[in-house]
């Protein structure tokens, strides 16, 4: 099951400014209420960029019971080349035609998406944001891709995550690739993914296997 968050896609639009707990309120409440809704148990969250660190949230504050995790790309806390990286998207944003290319993925909802994303990032308060708190409530495995090329963040979210979370966590850094390994290195992040979950390390309990992933 994949899913756009409020404010994304087709997802009704949000009202701006985001607070700057936006992604607290995505994995403390909208997610367990959507997997609710749904009647989706014991999942396995599948999260990219701002989605992974929705998905520590949602695990490690035992607001979600997880099968287990994959994560691309994922932040705890927000570093000074991860800044810089915003700053040259906004202004990109602003400048070329990166705002046209994310409207075939947001239509009406693409300025709400970005500047969103952007303000909240770049807001002197979010110096302060970290997850690593919620680290330790992780006990079911998890699967970290990162690109090791990746202008928002750098090896130092994945040390931290692998070393603090509580259950097996294995990692795969892959070159020539930039924040989207989905994207950059398909085939690679889909034989990982394929090979971690058909492994004793997310074995389902039942036949059917359930995965969500916030985008």
């Amino acid at each position: 099951m994949v899913y756009s968050r409020q404010g994304y896609g087709g997802s009704d639009p949000i009202p701006l400014p985001r607070p700057l707990t936006y992604m607290h309120l995505d994995g403390q409440v909208v997610l367990p209420s959507l997997l609710e809704q749904l009647q989706v148990a014991d999942p396995i969250l599948y999260g990219h960029s701002d989605g992974a660190s929705i998905a520590l949230i949602a695990a490690g504050g035992g607001h979600v019971s997880t099968r287990a995790m994959i994560l691309e790309a994922p932040h705890v806390f927000r570093e000074a080349i991860s800044l810089q990286a915003i700053e040259e998207t906004t202004r990109a944003y602003q400048t070329t035609d990166l705002r046209a290319r994310l409207m075939r993925h947001h239509g009406d909802n693409v300025d709400g998406a970005f500047w969103g994303w952007s303000d909240a990032w770049r807001a002197p308060g979010f110096g302060d944001w970290n997850l690593e708190g919620v680290l330790a409530g992780v006990h079911a495995p998890v699967l970290l891709f990162q690109g090791r090329a990746d202008p928002y963040g750098t090896l130092a979210q994945i040390d931290a995550i692998a070393s603090q979370v509580s259950g097996p966590c294995m990692v795969e850094i892959l070159d020539d690739c930039g924040h989207a390994p989905h994207r950059e290195r398909t085939d690679a992040v889909l034989e990982r993914a394929a090979r971690f979950l058909l492994t004793g390390a997310a074995r389902p309990q039942n036949e059917q296997a359930q995965t969500t992933e916030a985008q």
